[in-house]
């Protein structure tokens, strides 16, 4: 069924929700804002002590199989996570080269944060002579 508007026009539901919310956006594709949600961090832990399945993931979680799938696909698009085929099977593991990138970040962050610590105290004993 599609809906009318109330001229008796039909409305183009596909941007209904752009027209709806048009200031919502969706996550971005990086390793920050794939590791904002609670459930994604969860499973991103439980691949750092191992390579683990779908099924495996999902136990002990309070989310379906699907919804953890769908947990991997935003981690795997922020380039956190790899799979490979086992079987019928995919195998989730840590990509070390999107973990590299998180690492690099922070260590960009402290070392500005440091620096600029550094330079304020430096100051502060300037003016203190």
């Amino acid at each position: 069924m599609v809906p009318v508007a109330a001229a008796g026009r039909a409305v183009d539901t596909s941007r209904l929700v752009s027209i709806c919310l048009p200031c919502m956006q969706t996550y971005q594709r990086d390793g920050w804002s794939a590791l904002g949600d609670r459930t994604r961090r969860a499973i991103f832990e439980r691949l750092t002590d191992r390579p683990c399945a779908v099924g495996e993931l999902a136990h002990g979680l309070p989310v379906s199989r699907p919804a953890v799938s769908q947990h991997l696909r935003v981690l795997k698009d922020a380039g956190l996570v790899v799979d490979e085929a086992a079987g019928n099977r995919r195998i989730y593991r840590i990509n070390p080269g999107g973990l590299a990138e998180l690492r690099a970040e922070l260590d960009r962050f402290w070392l500005s944060a440091l620096t600029t610590y550094k330079t304020v105290v430096e100051q502060r004993d300037k003016e203190a002579s």
